[in-house]
């Protein structure tokens, strides 16, 4: 499945713990999608766009309406890459 970096820089955050909150306006639609990783700091690559495009390829999910979360299947489509939190190899 083909998935465009600011997707995936999303989908990591929601590995790693973050959610995705949602802004509703009076009727209820959508207005705008804010992702928070685990520390609370807002992504700036998640927009309402990368929201809706995960969505529909069920790579988030909302149970319970609790925030959005990544799911079994956004894992397995997921690149690994290295935290950059994890310090240099020592040998």
């Amino acid at each position: 499945m083909n998935i465009s970096k600011p997707q995936q820089r999303t989908l990591h955050a929601l590995a790693q713990g973050g959610r995705i909150v949602l802004e509703r306006d009076v009727q209820g639609d959508i207005v705008a999608a804010e992702c928070l990783t685990r520390e609370g700091w807002a992504l700036s690559d998640c927009t309402l766009g990368v929201f809706r495009s995960l969505k529909r390829k069920r790579l988030i999910a909302s149970q319970n309406g609790q925030p959005y979360r990544i799911t079994r299947e956004g894992l397995a489509n997921l690149r690994s890459q290295l935290d950059n939190r994890i310090g240099p190899k020592r040998w």
